[in-house]
């Protein structure tokens, strides 16, 4: 049987929740199968989500690994094309810790892809009803740093397909009119991704990109 590990993030910075975690929580609730899914919840740390990340895959055995995090000032869910390797933090993390201009992991390529069919996970999202974008930045904070960290860990097992999406905060977490995106709709979009990134072998060729 195919298993599916997907991580979601504790609350940070003030938060009591994080809307990765609820999705990721949401979607394990209407799970149906027929693949095996495991979720788990990593902390907003440098350090932390990096080490039971790691577990985690040893863990599970995984099959396919999509990590999710929340964004804030957007209402689209974000699938992340690239990771790359440096950490400039705007905040501590929940360690206190809050390196700036320092590698993810010293002496590793600059960069690493999404070994996910990025283009057809968004595609899927969008004909579930849900507003999507395809990234070309996951953000210099831990979630960039654990999708760096993913993707170094399987660099070398191109048979796992692995990658990371941003979910919207939820309306409850923002002021009222902010960019947001309510739980079930987030839970529909992760559950379109991984459906997608189960099936297509081949990604879909078609223009994502911006001209700035």
């Amino acid at each position: 049987m195919t298993r599916v590990l997907v991580t979601g993030f504790g609350p940070f910075d003030g938060q009591t929740v994080n809307a990765s975690s609820l999705a990721v929580r949401e979607l394990a609730a209407r799970w149906t199968g027929p693949d095996e899914l495991v979720v788990r919840e990593l902390p907003v740390s440098f350090r932390g989500a990096r080490q039971q990340l790691r577990v985690a895959v040893g863990e599970v055995e995984p099959d396919l690994v999509v990590c999710v995090g929340e964004a804030d000032q957007t209402s689209a869910v974000a699938v992340e094309r690239v990771a790359v390797n440096v950490i400039d933090a705007r905040i501590p993390d929940v360690d206190g810790s809050a390196p700036v201009d320092v590698p993810v992991i010293a002496g590793a390529p600059a960069a690493f892809f999404s070994t996910l069919p990025v283009k057809a996970c968004a595609a899927a999202v969008r004909d579930a009803g849900v507003p999507v974008e395809v990234s070309n930045t996951a953000g210099l904070y831990v979630c960039n740093a654990t999708f760096y960290a993913l993707q170094h860990l399987l660099a070398s097992r191109p048979e796992v397909r692995s990658g990371f999406v941003h979910v919207p905060r939820t309306p409850a977490q923002v002021g009222v009119g902010a960019p947001a995106m309510e739980v079930d709709d987030a839970a529909t979009a992760l559950e379109a991704v991984l459906r997608a990134a189960l099936v297509t072998t081949v990604d879909v060729r078609e223009s994502a990109g911006t001209l700035a």
